[in-house]
């Protein structure tokens, strides 16, 4: 099967409109279609960055608020100079955008724009035409970025198709904390690796945004890779979506990938593992790999060892006492996080998966925070702790 169509949706900065696109994006993903959603409010450079590092065939603009002709232009001159012009431009805004608009846009190198009217049929078909065959020929990467985008999307495809199997490796023999027994198969490996992982809803992506803001503010010229993972529709595409929560990893010193699970249960992609070694080579300081929300099960990470800190993120309304001796996930975890601790029942759930750990007779820590809550003193203790994995 060849790989999926990836393309970014993203509504403009100063616009909050983003019901039609939400429909559309769901149309797109029942017709085998990834989407990564950027979200509503997005700037130029977030648009351009986001759609260099996912490395996408197009990008399409919803745009409800007037301005269109120069930010759709904006975005197709951004790609240009940045040198990523094999990734297209198109988009619309029901009534907004008349047809003199759509005449100049097309001139200034958007592909299409649709009207109020057009189907969503009529879309899909579009984008399955204009972006459905595969890119033979890339532009040169310009920047390392744009280069490790371009190598991620080899390592998909290649996973996709089934031609073959990356020889890149990261596995570990024990965790990164043991570094009297510690291995490593690169010998030039200088990220550190963090696993987030647990059930959808607990907050992952908001809790990572904020550890993110704390490192950009620690460490003025560090950066860290973010490997994203959101479940693929049974036969059929993606909703990307944790771009559209994510506020302080929208800086050139993140880079951000998102991937769909393309089949494969346990919260990763079959690709993951060589995408994580690449990212792990690369020039970062952490790499953070977060899974699709997870439930009772053994963790993702295990498997392939591929992680040198395994954090879970619950949220206090996981049931009763007996949920918590099936969830297999606490018995593995260096780090245990519940998160929306300003909730009723969290100071029960704190206790309750206090006791539960300690029947691990393992060095286990156990951390409360309020991941949306400005500067909360839980989401600082986190930090520190992963700091000091180092």
């Amino acid at each position: 099967m060849p790989a999926p169509i990836r393309i970014l949706t993203a509504v403009p900065i100063c616009d909050g409109h983003d019901s039609a696109i939400n429909t559309i994006n769901l149309e797109f993903i029942r017709h085998g279609i990834e989407v990564i959603y950027l979200g509503y409010h997005r700037s130029v450079g977030d648009v351009v960055r986001a759609a260099i590092q996912e490395d996408v065939c197009a990008v399409g603009i919803s745009s409800y608020n007037g301005g269109h002709v120069e930010f759709f232009a904006a975005v197709v001159d951004l790609l240009r100079r940045k040198g990523a012009d094999d990734i297209n431009v198109f988009g619309g805004g029901g009534g907004t955008i008349t047809h003199q608009d759509a005449a100049i846009m097309k001139r200034k190198g958007v592909d299409e724009v649709f009207f109020a009217g057009t189907s969503l049929e009529e879309m899909v078909k579009f984008v399955h035409r204009r972006y459905g065959k595969p890119r033979r020929k890339r532009p040169r990467a310009r920047t390392p970025d744009m280069e490790l985008a371009h190598k991620l999307t080899e390592i998909e495809d290649a996973y996709a198709t089934g031609r073959k199997h990356s020889k890149l490796n990261v596995q570990r023999s024990t965790p990164k904390s043991d570094k009297k027994h510690r291995t490593s198969n690169i010998e030039d490996r200088t990220s550190n690796v963090i696993g987030f992982t647990g059930p959808g809803g607990a907050g992952k992506t908001t809790l990572i945004d904020e550890l993110v803001l704390r490192f950009l503010h620690q460490s003025p010229e560090g950066r860290l890779a973010i490997l994203s993972h959101d479940p693929s529709v049974v036969g059929e595409g993606a909703l990307l979506g944790d771009r559209a929560t994510m506020i302080n990893s929208q800086d050139d010193r993140v880079f951000m990938r998102s991937m769909a699970t393309r089949g494969q249960a346990g919260g990763l992609s079959p690709a993951t593992h060589d995408c994580l070694a690449l990212l792990a080579r690369s020039n970062f300081d952490y790499v953070i790999i977060e899974t699709v929300g997870t439930g009772q099960e053994a963790m993702p990470f295990q498997k392939n060892g591929i992680v040198d800190l395994t954090v879970l993120v619950m949220n206090p309304d996981y049931g009763s006492r007996l949920q918590l001796q099936k969830i297999v996930m606490l018995d593995l975890a260096e780090i245990v996080v519940v998160n929306k601790s300003d909730l009723q029942r969290a100071r029960t759930a704190h206790t309750e998966i206090e006791q539960r750990l300690e029947q691990n007779r393992r060095s286990q820590q156990l951390i409360d925070t309020v991941a949306k809550r400005h500067r909360d003193p839980g989401v600082d203790k986190l930090f520190g702790l992963i700091c000091n994995q180092r």
